[in-house]
């Protein structure tokens, strides 16, 4: 297995960071096999969408409606709301498996790989990259 870990900085407030340019670099030239995407953090996640058509927005929207940053949660260090920061990776996994043919990751048209990150408290993420060769 071939692996490297990227460190990708999301800043001080929820975003979804893009990572599919990084990790096409990563399996290009690999041949055939499985990529495996993984952050190593309790409170983020992956997420293969659609970007730059507002999708990433709206999934932030979405997560803020479905997870809102209030005082129901019992985990209460941090952030206000910062509970719901570690309940996010039940919803959006913190990894993603996909198809590498002939070094190319088999996305489909509209579809990019990315982090999502809503604890502002941590700015800095680290995300593994590893190739399995089939």
């Amino acid at each position: 297995m071939d692996s490297t870990v990227i460190t990708v900085r999301t800043g001080g407030r929820p975003a979804v960071a893009d990572l599919t340019d990084q990790a096409a670099k990563f399996a290009e030239g690999k041949g055939d096999g499985l990529l495996h995407v993984f952050v190593p953090h309790a409170t983020a996640g992956i997420a293969i969408i659609e970007t730059g058509a507002g999708s990433d927005d709206d999934l932030l929207t979405a997560v803020d409606e479905l997870l809102p940053t209030d005082d129901r949660w019992r985990h209460r260090h941090g952030s206000k709301g910062h509970g719901r920061d570690h309940v996010l990776p039940a919803f959006i996994a913190p990894y993603a498996s996909l198809p590498v043919v002939g070094g190319r990751i088999a996305l489909g048209t509209w579809q990019s790989i990315c982090l999502v990150d809503t604890n502002g408290d941590n700015p800095t993420r680290q995300v593994r990259f590893s190739f399995l060769k089939g």
